[in-house]
């Protein structure tokens, strides 16, 4: 058991320090590049850069977000939280996703309204298309750096985050293609650009919102971890069988429960340690928190 709470403490500890590192970096460059973006499409008249702009303002606000719930989430459980912490993470989740949607809503409304009044469309200056690409090709190495880490310590959370930042170098590709077209002599297409981008902000949005949804819902673990699970319970010297096999998601941690068939003619102690034994390789091999189980004689 101590070995299995090391492994625990191990991972925990990997995966704030990740968290640290993505936060600071994801950061630094949010604070350069809402700076720039937002102060070069005021000068340059770009509505999408503007836009792409507030987009990573608010991913500024997801970083500060994601490390106060990584902080909260490692807590030890405690008389009011007899599993811990974990769901910190899901909850952050949720209000990132409904942040998301909320920012959408904002750039949706005022890209439309420009479509709809296009005589108050100005002509977009060239460093706006500079920016742009800078910025699209910063987010996407950020993205790349984020992701790598993220799935080396098996943070949802930070998967989430990861892909978040993908998702604004995918709106700068809209704002940079909208940009080209409104220098080419198409103005509109610099405000389409910005519509764009407030869908794919909402769909994110919503996406990751209806993800933390389902945890808070206690979700099961994905099919895939389930049949990992009945395989280790299956090749554990003694079990003759299982049912009830039920689990739900803890943050990015899963709960386990399930009855275990031993041979009724075991002492109270051997069949113990059957489902001890059995216990353990679950927690070792997957991101299992706990295992409740019920010994059943056969």
């Amino acid at each position: 058991m101590n070995k299995i709470a090391e492994q625990h403490e191990l991972a925990t500890s990997d995966k704030q320090q990740a968290t640290k590192k993505t936060t600071i970096v994801s950061a630094i460059v949010n604070i350069a590049l809402t700076i720039s973006q937002i102060f070069a499409g005021i000068i340059s008249s770009s509505q999408g850069l503007i836009a792409d702009g507030i987009h990573a303002l608010t991913d500024l606000v997801a970083d500060f977000v994601v490390f106060f719930a990584n902080h909260h989430s490692t807590k030890d459980a405690d008389e009011d939280h007899h599993y811990g912490h974990h769901r910190y993470e899901t909850a952050a989740s949720l209000f990132l996703g409904t942040s998301l949607l909320l920012v959408a809503a904002g750039m949706l409304f005022k890209a439309g309204e420009k479509i709809i009044y296009p005589t108050s469309i100005n002509q977009i200056q060239m460093i706006a298309l500079y920016v742009a690409l800078t910025a699209l090709a910063v987010k996407e190495l950020l993205f790349r750096y984020m992701l790598r880490l993220a799935e080396q310590v098996r943070s949802s959370l930070l998967i989430t985050n990861a892909w978040h930042a993908r998702s604004d170098a995918a709106s700068s590709f809209v704002v940079a293609v909208g940009i080209i077209g409104a220098l080419a002599g198409y103005p509109i297409l610099d405000s389409i650009g910005a519509l764009i981008v407030g869908l794919m902000i909402a769909k994110a949005g919503w996406k990751f919102s209806w993800r933390a949804l389902q945890d808070l819902m206690d979700k099961s673990a994905t099919q895939e971890e389930i049949k990992k699970i009945a395989e280790i319970i299956k090749a554990t010297n003694g079990v003759r069988g299982f049912h009830d096999l039920k689990t739900r998601k803890m943050g990015d941690m899963i709960l386990v429960d399930v009855h275990i068939e031993v041979d009724a003619h075991l002492t109270v102690k051997e069949g113990h340690d059957i489902v001890v034994n059995a216990r353990n390789k679950i927690i070792k091999e997957l991101p299992v928190l706990n295992v409740m189980t019920h010994v059943d004689p056969v």
